[in-house]
């Protein structure tokens, strides 16, 4: 059969579901089933970091001694950061949070945790090269010690691990055994130091293309054009105009949580999103605030783009988080509404601002601020007033307030952590296919971000003063 063949009976086939499917179904479906991240909800089996503690630390109750502990550090290891996260796992744990159903060792040549580390280490030391090439002599050959050692195959022999075996490793694992493994790395991240008791939270997208550039066929729906791709889970949808990028991509979009430190203003990714591309970002933002507080993560506030407003309150409403964002240019100033600086009065004839007293479910309560007689319509105002939600500077944490401020002029350092799983960590080819597969490996990229800023061992110093400017200003 031919390749337009092909596309033909595709199309036919799609145009019998198309006619044959029951569009009022989907009005009842949750959000989650309509932007294809069923898959990645809180599930029952995901540990929280609290529970994770205890179970590290309950792990060797039954047990005298570490063995694998006991032969560390090894002398083969000599990067400093593989030093660093050989130091750091420990690989019975791994293998218990990765083990697949009826696990176990003694048949098995490979352990879970060689295949982990083996994800890892092509991360942290050979992003830009293929999983073909990387399973290979030339990085796994007898001689080349350290790399064998680190994932613990024997020295004296020749076997490695194909590739093949680490498709099939990412492939078996569920979406519980994912969120654990990161659990495991987020309770020694919070260990760290790195992160201080005030932590401001936030949220940004980016784009990560797919391989797929030609739809296989396109059918219609309602007057609307539907691609289908041989990837069928990615889609086609906008990014931010780019000078050398098309304004649009094929692929999905990476929905991330990062924690910042105030005082520093370095950010860390904790916890992420895979969806389709075509949609929208505000749809991701609450399945991304339950899934990280099912994982233990204490949020209070999360500052984000204009993509991500809470304009009715819901989120703030289902979730006890506040959303804020830039306000939007679109947005209506409510009557009596004035602006630079905001201020708030009763009615039209009225110039006393009024005071804020607080927010209820439907929206924010202000109170007159006139001193007594003071004003000539005392007898006949209200002396209250209240505004509803919106995405401008009505949102549920008010924009003009401080502390919102800050946590927006602190709202650009969410992308760091995006230049560097993409650029550094090889995010930017993701070489997999299907949207479990971003998952897995976009989450084996976080892991390994957060490993190579707790070994510390690529921050740049402080350059020293150049003598010679010196001399140009002590000469005159």
């Amino acid at each position: 059969m031919n390749k337009k063949s092909k596309k033909e009976l595709l199309k036919q086939i799609m145009d019998e579901v198309v006619n044959n499917y029951d569009y009022s179904q989907t009005l009842d479906l949750p959000i989650e089933q309509l932007t294809g991240v069923e898959d990645q909800v809180p599930t029952k089996g995901i540990r929280s970091l609290s529970e994770m503690a205890e179970y590290i630390d309950n792990f060797y109750s039954d047990n005298l001694f570490g063995f694998d502990k006991m032969k560390k550090p090894y002398p083969e290891i000599v990067d400093q950061e593989l030093q660093f996260v050989d130091e750091l796992f420990d690989d019975p744990i791994i293998n218990s949070l990765l083990a697949p159903e009826g696990y176990s060792a003694p048949h098995r040549d490979i352990q879970p945790f060689q295949l982990f580390r083996m994800e890892l280490l092509k991360i942290i030391k050979y992003p830009e090269i293929s999983y073909r090439k990387f399973c290979t002599n030339e990085y796994f050959g007898r001689e080349r010690k350290q790399n064998r050692r680190f994932i613990r195959l024997p020295l004296n022999i020749k076997d490695q691990v194909h590739h093949t075996e680490l498709c099939h490793f990412r492939a078996s694992l569920s979406f519980k055994q994912l969120m654990n493994i990161l659990v495991y790395i987020l309770h020694h991240f919070y260990q760290s130091g790195y992160l201080e008791n005030t932590v401001v939270h936030g949220v940004d997208s980016t784009e990560l293309p797919s391989e797929t550039n030609y739809p296989l066929c396109t059918v219609e729906i309602k007057g609307k054009k539907i691609r289908i791709y041989s990837d069928p889970d990615c889609d086609c949808g906008k990014r931010r105009k780019k000078r050398d990028k098309s304004y649009y991509v094929i692929g999905y979009r990476l929905h991330t949580l990062t924690a910042m430190n105030p005082s520093t203003g370095h950010s860390f990714p904790l916890v992420s999103i895979v969806g389709a591309a075509n949609h929208h970002d505000s749809l991701f933002l609450t399945p991304l605030i339950k899934l990280a507080q099912a994982l233990g993560i204490d949020m209070k506030l999360i500052t984000a783009d204009q993509a991500y407003h809470d304009g009715d309150g819901s989120i703030l409403e289902e979730t006890g988080v506040y959303v804020i964002a830039p306000p939007s240019e679109t947005a209506v100033l409510p009557d009596n509404v004035l602006e630079s600086p905001v201020r708030v009065t009763c009615n039209d004839l009225c110039e006393i601002p009024m005071k804020i007293l607080g927010s209820s479910q439907s929206g924010h309560e202000f109170k007159c601020g006139a001193d007594p007689c003071e004003c000539i319509f005392e007898s006949t105002c209200a002396k209250s007033r209240t505004i509803a939600f919106d995405t401008g500077y009505f949102q549920p944490m008010p924009a003009f307030h401080n502390s919102s401020q800050q946590a927006i002029d602190i709202r650009k350092n969410c992308e760091r952590p995006f230049n560097l799983m993409k650029k550094r960590e090889g995010l930017e080819q993701t070489r997999v296919r299907s949207q479990h597969g971003v998952v897995v490996r976009s989450t084996f990229t976080t892991i390994a971000t957060l490993l190579i800023e707790m070994a510390g061992k690529r921050h740049k110093f402080k350059k020293k003063d150049n003598g010679q400017k010196e001399l140009f200003t002590a000469t005159g």
